[in-house]
């Protein structure tokens, strides 16, 4: 088994414990070759790690590849993630980042936890516990893995209180079931469908109609965009892409009367997983001291993550900083001349026009002009299992490699990609 597991060191980079067990493995399984099975179980081993991958599918947020792509660089030192440096004393893991949610969005303070799921369910745990919370039938949706809203408002201990209809749901609505004395409504929720879209005949409130209603608003914004006019790409683009034209916005909502807005860091924020509560001072104490707070506050890492980020909005370079903003601005005309260097040095392939997708369940139904290498037939298994694995996607047995999602400093390793094919 040793001996088997020395072998494997010559061409699989493993720790030692894991090539034995390997080895333990392929012995045990009683086939004719352990050794061919141990580097079989090997390889498997090597490429359930978490590493890098070259996204060229041409969805910019991919779920299943981290969503938005960010740089892990950490000097290596302690922090100041709970020390006050002035006073010597304990501090807050959130000042820095609540002043910059501040900054950018109008709200008067902000806590962060890991994810948006987790930022709704403190909400609603924190200001509704045991109480209703009216959230119109079309917007009780389910978001990717089976996470249904009525199963997080279970979990919380709030009551969830429909109203309206799965198409049109009317202020009158939202106002009956405040009235109503049976349901004893603490907050009104206003939920994004991030993840689909109705057409045809409907309609929604929006928040400023729901302001009024006598109690909070929550509105869970899903997707992250901090402000509707993007003045960050002021000079960058001709105008704010059509496709965030839908798209509902923390400043917007804030300034419209929803006392709280909920949010994930990952998507068109661009920064780490975690999800952000903004809004009221009050409202977001009453998060920030509630126990759940403890078991879903974020680690270090994360929020130092998502401060870089959000300084870069403050500083108006996240076309330059963030990489799903440099993505989603890059001329068509500069992708073309890319996929043309790729396939001349690549030696094959074609460029192609295609279309890319935010992704994540970010502006759905909506697509952005992109420009992709295209290869003869289904090749992405063989991509896929390069020391580096390029991800691309397969429309009618062409394998298309959409450089919108690749960093320009890959185009190289794509090109490289290529030519082992």
């Amino acid at each position: 088994m040793d001996a088997l597991a020395r072998r494997l060191a010559e061409s699989h980079p493993l720790p030692h414990a894991v090539l034995v067990d390997c080895a333990r493995r392929a012995i045990a399984s009683g086939v004719p070759e352990p050794g061919e099975e141990a580097g079989r179980l090997a390889v498997l081993f090597s490429r359930s790690l978490v590493g890098d991958v070259i996204n060229a599918t041409g969805v910019l947020l991919h779920t299943n590849l981290g969503r938005a792509p960010l740089p892990l660089r950490t000097s290596g030192r302690a922090t100041n993630l709970e020390f006050d440096a002035e006073s010597g004393a304990r501090g807050s893991r959130h000042t820095a980042v609540s002043s910059l949610v501040s900054v950018l969005t109008g709200a008067e303070a902000a806590v962060v936890v890991n994810n948006n799921a987790a930022a709704v369910m403190l909400v609603l745990a924190a200001l509704a516990s045991g109480r209703g919370v009216a959230v119109s039938r079309g917007e009780s949706v389910e978001i990717g893995g089976g996470f249904r809203i009525p199963d997080v408002m279970e979990q919380s201990g709030a009551q969830l209180v429909d109203v309206g209809t799965t198409n049109r749901t009317r202020l009158s609505d939202y106002e009956k079931a405040v009235a109503s004395t049976r349901h004893d409504i603490a907050l009104v929720m206003k939920i994004h469908p991030s993840n689909f879209s109705v057409e045809g005949f409907v309609s929604s409130v929006p928040v400023a109609e729901l302001a009024g209603v006598g109690v909070p608003v929550v509105a869970d914004i899903g997707s992250g965009l901090l402000d509707s006019t993007c003045p960050w790409l002021h000079g960058r683009m001709p105008a704010v892409p059509q496709f965030l034209a839908a798209e509902p916005a923390a400043r917007q909502a804030l300034a419209d009367g929803a006392g709280l807005v909920t949010f994930s860091g990952d998507k068109l924020l661009g920064g780490p997983q975690c999800g952000i509560i903004a809004g009221r001072a009050d409202l977001v104490a009453a998060c920030a001291s509630h126990p759940l707070m403890r078991a879903l506050r974020p680690g270090g890492h994360t929020l130092q993550l998502l401060q870089s980020a959000l300084m870069s909005f403050a500083d108006r370079t996240v076309c330059d900083d963030i990489p799903f903003w440099r993505m989603l601005s890059v001329p068509v005309d500069e992708l073309r001349a890319r996929a043309l260097a790729v396939v001349k040095t690549a030696g094959r392939g074609s460029v192609t026009d295609t279309t890319a997708l935010v992704g994540a369940g970010s502006a759905p139904g909506t697509s952005l002009p992109s420009v992709a290498v295209a290869l003869d037939g289904d090749v992405t298994a063989r991509l896929r299992a390069l020391p580096v694995p390029v991800v691309a996607r397969v429309d009618r047995n062409v394998t298309l490699l959409d450089l919108r999602t690749v960093d320009p400093a890959d185009d190289h390793a794509v090109a490289g990609a290529v030519r082992t094919l």
